[in-house]
């Protein structure tokens, strides 16, 4: 059986097709992973990116100069929220939740206000000025919301590479009656480095972009 050069034609044709399709699924996986930074988000905090583990894709040591670095990032450095290197860890417990929310802030007007007058069968009781201030410490203590923070490692391909993210504290209700919980309502935004890439193989290029990543900055009870 001998093939026609319109049939021959056609095969090579489908041959170069299917190559081409194989070569822009690869292309397309890798850009999967190599475009991937962190992006607007209404959940917070941010969640960890899934990362392409292949160790080609992560800066090497001559892209980690700290001078060229900070004189990139600029004014965007911001010690009390980014690290360069390992900090210590802020370990907050639920014992020490209840500390911290005795000593961060001031208890609002709405609690400082609350009336704690009675009228029990239409007689007026007020309650005492001892009594009441254990009252509204023991109602602010139980229904603020802190904002917690701890130090989280973002990975080799940011810089700094280290963040201080706030987190709500959620462990039980903030509410009389219990349903409601403490949930982010505001946050600030830090610009860090990302290392991108693009293209794949011998062909990518790499370098450092900046990027904006929110951080919780106030929590609030809510449903």
């Amino acid at each position: 059986f001998r093939a026609s050069p319109h049939l021959n034609a056609v095969m090579g044709f489908s041959h170069a097709v299917l190559l081409c399709a194989l070569l822009c699924a690869q292309c397309a996986a890798a850009q999967h992973y190599l475009r991937l930074r962190p992006s607007p988000s209404e959940h917070l905090p941010v969640p960890d990116l899934k990362e392409d583990p292949d160790p080609e894709y992560d800066p090497r040591e001559q892209d980690l100069s700290e001078r060229t670095l900070r004189k990139k990032l600029g004014s965007n450095f911001d010690p009390n929220f980014m690290s360069i290197a390992t900090p210590a860890q802020l370990n907050v417990t639920s014992q020490d939740a209840a500390q911290l929310t005795r000593a961060l802030g001031t208890m609002p007007n709405e609690i400082k206000k609350l009336d704690l007058t009675f009228t029990p069968y239409g007689t007026r009781v007020k309650v005492g000025k001892k009594l009441r201030r254990k009252f509204l410490q023991l109602l602010w203590t139980h229904t603020h919301c802190p904002v917690l923070y701890s130090w989280k490692d973002l990975g080799a391909r940011f810089w700094p590479r280290y963040i201080k993210e706030g987190n709500c504290f959620s462990e039980r209700s903030c509410s009389f009656p219990e349903g409601m919980f403490c949930k982010p309502v505001k946050s600030v935004t830090k610009t860090f480095l990302r290392w991108y890439c693009q293209g794949f193989l011998r062909q990518k290029y790499c370098t450092w972009i900046p990027v904006q990543y929110p951080i919780i900055s106030e929590c609030k009870c809510s449903c």
